[in-house]
């Protein structure tokens, strides 16, 4: 009996957290050429004045790792991050509470799943929008830049 009400609390406790988890994320998708949507990606982000810190090979080093851990299952095609930091949004965000730090580099990726070849996702983790009311307010203006270009980089 103990185990089945266990077994109903974690069903609950997990319907509770799952959707929490999926909204963290927001991705776009489109049916182009990978180069094509990288291209338009980094364009979005360098276009606003935003300059591109780091270009993290996600796709190659799961492939590379992959017998290292024993597996060998094709996930992406291809698959990227890109880092950078709006310097205005970031000293918004951080005067308003230094642990907002944590928020910091903006990380969007990029990737094309083995599953669905032909279709680009672009996404971004949103930031949470927690805290103080400058620290929402910071953390939406950032939200809305990222949403922004995942946005252009896929329309």
């Amino acid at each position: 009996m103990l185990a089945v009400a266990v077994l109903v609390l974690a069903a609950a406790l997990f319907a509770i957290v799952r959707p929490a988890v999926a909204q963290e994320i927001r991705t776009y998708s489109k049916k182009a050429d990978y180069d094509d949507v990288r291209f338009d990606l980094t364009n979005a982000i360098i276009n606003r004045g935003l300059v591109i810190d780091h270009n993290g090979k996600i796709g190659e080093m799961l492939e590379r790792t992959g017998r290292d851990v024993g597996s060998d299952k094709p996930i992406y095609k291809a698959a990227e991050f890109f880092t950078f930091c709006s310097a205005k949004l970031s000293r918004q965000m951080m005067e308003a509470d230094a642990r907002n730090i944590a928020f910091c580099p903006y990380v969007m990726f990029i990737y094309e799943s083995v599953g669905e070849p032909g279709v680009v996702v672009v996404g971004y983790r949103r930031p949470s929008a927690s805290g103080s009311p400058e620290t929402k307010a910071a953390l939406a203006e950032i939200d809305s830049l990222l949403d922004g270009i995942a946005r252009e980089a896929t329309q």
